[in-house]
């Protein structure tokens, strides 16, 4: 594989998993008919920072750290915590008709920026941790017999991928608030909430099930 190669298969890579349905790409429709199209790119800018910085500590031999049992649990825990919060946060807008497109009436923006929901909510997610440790290192692996110019081939493939199918995504939600109404807004954003609950649940139980049940478990 030369460098070329490298730079083609992150982006092919990182474009189907980008394409799968998580928190993250539900959190981007979610701030996309709230804020616009502008949502998407900024909640990558939050996601690459951290990929970055995870790209980096990986090269650097963190990988140890992050497959432990100990650190998976925690951050399948906070992680569920943290989607339960915002999927709570969605519903219960919805419900006390906090959510709306007239924006100079009732509307109110999210408590956190979407730089910070970019970075949070990948976070928050731990089978993002376990795909950069496995499957993640080995392509780093095989990038970085290229030296830094492999390296920064392979992750600016990667996130490439990310910023274009997301912020695709966001462009077709914004399109839609022209024809959107306000009970289909909140239709939606009861809908995305309600996945990141179900999500938060899957995690919160991935996080303490070993726990309670008493077993190790190993990647």
């Amino acid at each position: 594989m030369n460098l070329i190669g490298v730079f083609f298969t992150a982006w092919v890579v990182g474009f189907s998993g980008a394409m799968m349905p998580g928190p993250l790409l539900t959190v981007t429709i979610s701030e996309s008919a709230r804020r616009g199209a502008k949502a998407g790119p900024l909640l990558m800018v939050g996601h690459a920072i951290l990929e970055l910085s995870l790209v980096i500590a990986l090269v650097l031999g963190l990988k140890r750290f992050l497959v432990n049992q100990v650190f998976i649990t925690m951050v399948s825990f906070l992680g569920g915590l943290f989607l339960l919060w915002m999927g709570c946060s969605m519903l219960k807008d919805v419900w006390q008709g906090k959510v709306s497109l007239d924006f100079s009436a009732k509307g109110r923006q999210s408590m956190i920026g979407p730089v910070a929901a970019g970075i949070l909510v990948s976070l928050s997610n731990p089978y993002w941790t376990i795909w950069w440790a496995t499957f993640g290192l080995s392509f780093i692996t095989k990038a970085w017999v290229y030296g830094p110019a492999g390296l920064a081939l392979f992750y600016t493939g990667h996130i490439l991928a990310d910023f274009t199918w997301y912020g695709a995504v966001s462009l077709a939600v914004a399109k839609g608030r022209k024809v959107m109404s306000d009970r289909l807004y909140r239709g939606i954003i009861a809908v995305c909430g309600a996945f990141l609950i179900g999500l938060a649940a899957t995690f919160l139980w991935n996080g303490i099930g070993p726990v309670l049940l008493g077993y190790d478990r190993t990647y």
